[in-house]
Parts: structure tokens; sequence; C-alpha cells
């Protein structure tokens, strides 16, 4: 029978992975077998033997790690593209997870990010219907949330520490496709790299971005990776490639069936000298880590933010006989001291995907000293000796806490409802001619716009309009957080997203950070390796 076809191809996969193979390829295959049989021949109800294989799929790969996942033949073709068809959608990476739709990130610059929705939310109702406990698959989400550019779509949303659901409503748009969101002079010798994701075309990209800015006399160098969920391990080695000499090793891999495969720097790097920071935090991932871990092994430059997510597992894809998959984790990643990022999963998937929530409980947004680790995880790195953890992710040189100061209630209503880029987008469709006839380049346009107030003004007038009531309170906390946003959106619809974060950054702490450590005398204090 085709059921008993697959989970027996499922068992010889597995039994190359763990020990007592021959077992598995014989006793358990037999065991399986009888009790399909069994239920076939006596059960008091009709079954279906591909439901009772793929349920007991899911089970097993459900007790070996968090990032080990079937994929059934019909939702293959889609596990690596973008959330909706011809990238237009809501711009989101998502996992189905206790039949909840979470999301993993929202895709930089895209609808979804736009409205203010984050990792770790859980999209509960879709237009006022519960999407949540109903057997959800991938192809649901898509037909639910995929759609025409200008079409807009109303999301229920359950967010960490917060009751009662958040209401959001995105306008579906193109997704973007570009992995280097901004590349400028964030002062007269220092460049900023804002990188979201690692694809197979971020390496140009990035390469780009160094040429331009070295034209431009860049001496130091700021690479952003807050929010890099990760991506292709080549691209991450690439990176690496471009900061660090060459003949260095960047990562290894080994599993228990799995050899150790070293990762090696191979070409001259454009930007091998300067003093580099690398911006981290809870959002970055996986090829993130990778970079950052390197960076800080070799004492290469400043990691500076908070502690990244900790996913340093491999995962490989094995065909099954029916055209279906699963992705099975067959390696750990290492930094070049000997760091395991991967954080523990001992208590399974549920505790796994709570990490967010714990660390925010626990204080660690806000507290560096609330991140308690063993001695047992401590490294050296591999030129001055400085103390490093592994075990759960790359821990900052320099830790940068989450600033909620400005945050307020309006602030949140107004950009979960999308006022904010709806207000920009009409301001624009009245303005942009005069705005680009008086500022020809973003520099000028930074320093001498002039409009804030009653632009502001304007804003509140249109929320009001749109019911979120005028609180005065709450805008006073709030009122450089939108005025730098508000400025920020018409800068990049009159340039680029480079444009955006040369205003946006502005409220960067992380950014702010980096620029003042790279002016000071930490990096020669360190003994960091940048001349």
């Amino acid at each position: 029978m085709k059921a008993l076809k697959k989970i027996f191809a499922l068992l010889l996969i597995l039994s190359s992975q763990i020990s007592f193979s021959q077992y598995i390829q014989s006793d358990a295959s037999k065991k399986f077998d009888a009790l399909l049989q069994y239920i076939e021949y006596a059960y008091v109800d009709s079954t279906d033997d591909n439901k009772l294989v793929e349920d007991a799929i899911v089970a097993v790969l459900k007790e070996l790690d968090p990032h080990s996942v079937y994929i059934p033949k019909e939702e293959l073709k889609k596990m690596n593209e973008p959330l909706v068809g011809n990238f237009e959608g809501v711009g989101i990476q998502f996992n189905i997870f206790h039949d909840t739709l979470i999301v993993v990130s929202p895709i930089s610059g895209g609808p979804s990010e736009k409205v203010g929705l984050k990792a770790g939310d859980k999209i509960i109702e879709v237009d006022g219907e519960n999407i949540a406990g109903i057997g959800l698959q991938n192809s649901d989400v898509q037909k639910k949330l995929r759609g025409k550019k200008g079409t807009k779509v109303n999301v229920g949303i359950k967010r960490r520490n917060t009751v009662d659901l958040l209401k959001f409503t995105i306008t579906r748009d193109k997704i973007p496709i570009f992995s280097v969101d901004a590349s400028y002079m964030a002062t007269p010798d220092i460049g900023y790299i804002k990188v979201n994701r690692f694809a197979k075309n971020t390496i140009i990209e990035f390469r780009e971005g160094l040429t331009k800015l070295q034209e431009q006399n860049m001496k130091h160098l700021i690479i952003d990776l807050r929010g890099n969920g990760g991506g292709y391990l080549k691209t991450a080695i690439q990176m690496v490639d471009e900061v660090i000499g060459d003949k260095k090793l960047v990562v290894y891999t080994e599993g228990n069936k799995a050899p150790k495969q070293e990762y090696y720097t191979t070409d001259k790097g454009r930007f091998e000298k300067g003093k580099l920071v690398v911006l981290i935090d809870e959002g970055s991932a996986s090829a993130s880590e990778i970079v950052s871990g390197a960076v800080q092994d070799y004492d290469r430059g400043l990691i500076i933010g908070r502690r990244s997510f900790g996913k340093g597992l491999v995962q490989k894809p094995f065909s099954l006989p029916d055209a279906s998959a699963i992705r099975l984790t067959v390696a750990r990643y290492h930094t070049p001291s000997g760091r395991c990022i991967q954080r523990p999963y001992s208590d399974g998937k549920e505790e796994y995907y709570k990490e967010f929530s714990r660390r925010f409980e626990n204080g660690e947004y806000m507290n560096e000293d609330s991140i308690s680790l063993p001695d047992s995880l401590k490294f050296e790195t591999l030129n001055s000796q400085r103390t490093v953890y592994g075990g759960g992710g790359i821990m900052p040189d320099i830790f940068v806490p989450i600033d909620t100061s400005m945050s307020s209630l309006y602030f949140g209503k107004v950009n979960r409802k999308g006022l904010i880029n709806e207000f920009i987008l009409t301001y624009m469709d009245n303005h942009r001619k005069e705005l680009e006839a008086k500022y020809d380049n973003i520099s000028k346009f930074k320093s001498s716009f002039n409009a804030e107030e009653e632009l502001l003004n304007d804003f509140i007038e249109f929320a009001t309009k749109n019911e979120v009531e005028k609180d005065e309170e709450q805008i006073n906390t709030s009122k450089k957080l939108i005025l730098v946003r508000l400025k920020a959106l018409v800068a990049r619809n009159l340039w680029d997203t480079s444009a955006f974060f040369q205003i946006a950054n502005d409220l960067n702490d992380s950014y702010l950070k980096a620029i003042e450590e790279i002016n000071s005398n930490t990096f020669k204090k360190e003994k960091l390796v940048y001349k």
C-alpha cells in the first residue's frame, strides 16, 4: 500500500541519522506494517491510510527538533516562494504551529511591516473569520492573504503580553525582492548597509553597496542584521569573505551522521581594514548569526544590540515516494571558536517557540544582567582572547535595550490601521511636484525639511476622520516617533528605502551607539583587528 511505502521511506531516511539502523529497516517497519494491517482488518470505523501515515510522520518529526518538518506534496512547490504568487500580497514569512498561523518575520519594506506586524505575532482572524484551530494549511493561508496590489485585508493579531486581539488593516502590495534595504554614508567616514535576508543575489547587492560607499571615502562600516532571519549559508560565507582575510574558517557543520565540514574565506575582501560594527537583535538568526559569530570570534569588529535568536541547525531536504518531502536536521553550525549557536530545545517545540515571550518576561530586552549563562558556555575569541558565549545565539559585545519611551496606545492604533502610510500616500499625491522641485537630494531634505508640525497636525486630523480619537497626552509621548516616521516615509516616496533609513535611524539606539563606539577608543582598547 502507498501509505506504508511512504512511512517506510521515512524510516529509511531516519535510519541514516540515528543508531540501530538495522532495527529500523526491519523490525520497526514490520511493526508499523502490522499496525496498519490490523487497523484495516479490524478497526470499528473506516480509516484513511494516507492521513494515518502523514499524522505518524508529523508525530515522529515533532520528537526530533523544532526545525525538522514534513512538507506535503501540494505544499512543496510553495515552500520557498514568497507568501503570495506574483510577489503581490501582505508580505510575511510564516509557520503554522499548533494549528495557528505565526509570523516568523514581516518582509522588510512590505505591507505587513509597514503597519507594524512583528515576528511572533499570531494571526487569529482574517476579514472577521477565525482561522485558528481549523486545520489550516499553507495553501489556505495563500488563499486568504494573497491578492492584487491595492486590495485590503483585515487581520486580528494575538501578540505576546496583550489580552485583546489587535486589529490591522493591510493593503496588499508588490513584495520587495531586494535583500539590501539601505546603503549610505552615516557620517563623512562611516558607511551603513542594512541587509534583510541572505538570498541568492544578496552578495551582489552588498558588494555594490560597499563599492558605492568606498567611492564616497568610507573608512568604517556598520552592517545592520537586525531582524534578518537568515537564508543561504553560501551567502553568509561570501559576506564574511568581504570583511575578513582569506583562508580563515568561517563556520563548520557537524552531526552524528554528518562528518565535520569546514567553510573558509577564499578571496581578498573589499573591506578587510577599517572599524566594523554588526548590529543584531532577537530577530537575527541562522546566516546572520554565522556572520556576526565569525566577526566576533576573529575580533574583527564589535557586535552591538541584543542577543540573537539562536538558530544553529542545518536542514537537508529528502524526497518521499509520493513527491512529498521532509526537511530534516542533519548537523549543527559552529563558529570558528567552536561555539554552537543553537539554543536548547529539550523542552519541546511549544516551549521553544515561546522564546520571544520568555525573554520579554525575563527582562532581557531591557536589561543585560537578566541573561544568565553558565561558565560551560564560555569561549575565547581567537585573537584577543575576549570572553564570548555559545549555546543560545550570539551575545553582543555591547548591549542596547529596546526603547519603549515613545510608545503609546495612540501610535499603536494609527500604525496598526496603516494610517501613517495611507496618509503619506495622499500627502505625496498633493505635494510631490513641489517637494521634488525643492529637494534634489536626501541630505538637503534631511537638514531643511521643516513642515513636520504642519504634517503632524494634518495627520492627527486624518486619523480622527479614520476613527482614531485624538489624545493629546499620548500624542505628545509619541510625537517625535510619529514625526520621524512621517518624514522618513516622505523620503522613501521621493527616493528609496535608503532614504527612509537615513531619516528613521535617527531614533535607532543601536545605530547611534555604533557611531559612538567607532568614534571612541573602544576598538583599540578591546584589541580588535581593524588596521
